[in-house]
C-alpha cells in the first residue's frame, strides 16, 4: 500500500518498470526469491475521515492492517456511506486493539470502496469485542446483505517495511 499525491503515479513508467516488474535487490532478498505479480493496482481517494487529525501524524505506523474492498448497489449508496461513517466505523474504533480507521472511494479500478483498519495485533477482528461491534446496531443488519466484497476481502496484512 502506497500513499500517493495522485493516482496517476500508478501508471508511470518509473512505477511500473522499476518497482513492480524489476524489484530492487533488497526487495528480491526480502521476498525469499518470490516476487508476486498479482498486485491490486487501484487508486483510491480518502473520504473518511475528511481530515486527518494532526495527532495521528505523530503516531507511528501500525503493525497490522485489515483491508476491505467493497461494492454496493447504487440505490443504497448514500445510506451505505452514512451508515459506515456514523455507525459502523465508530463501533469498531471502540474495540481494543483498533488504532484507526479510514475509508476511500476509487478513482481508478474496482471495487468502488476500500476500508482500512489499523490494528495493534493480527487477531483484533477475530475477537468477541469485534463481533459485538459488528452486530451492535440493527442498521448494520439491514445494510450488510447488500454489500459485495472483493475476493480475499477483508484481509489482515502485517507491515514488513519499515520494521
Amino acid at each position: 500500500m502506497y500513499e500517493l499525491e495522485e493516482p496517476g503515479v500508478l501508471r508511470t513508467r518509473a512505477f511500473l518498470d522499476e518497482l513492480r516488474y524489476r524489484p530492487s535487490p533488497w526487495r528480491a532478498r526480502a521476498s525469499g526469491g518470490h516476487v508476486g505479480r498479482n498486485y491490486i493496482l487501484n487508486g483510491y481517494r480518502q473520504i473518511f475521515p475528511t481530515r486527518t487529525n494532526p495527532i495521528e501524524l505523530t503516531m507511528g505506523l501500525s503493525p497490522y492492517l485489515q483491508i476491505g474492498r467493497i461494492d454496493v448497489p447504487a440505490h443504497i449508496e448514500e445510506e451505505f456511506n452514512a451508515w459506515y461513517n456514523t455507525t459502523y466505523i465508530p463501533g469498531y474504533l471502540a474495540v481494543p486493539g483498533v488504532l484507526r480507521a479510514r475509508r476511500y472511494v476509487v478513482s481508478e479500478g474496482q471495487p468502488k470502496y476500500l476500508t482500512l483498519y489499523e490494528f495493534e495485533h493480527p487477531d483484533v477482528s477475530a475477537g468477541e469485542a469485534w463481533n459485538r461491534a459488528r452486530h451492535s446496531n440493527p442498521w448494520s443488519d439491514r445494510i450488510r446483505p447488500s454489500l459485495s466484497f472483493d475476493e480475499g476481502s477483508p484481509g489482515v496484512c502485517q507491515r514488513i517495511y519499515p520494521e
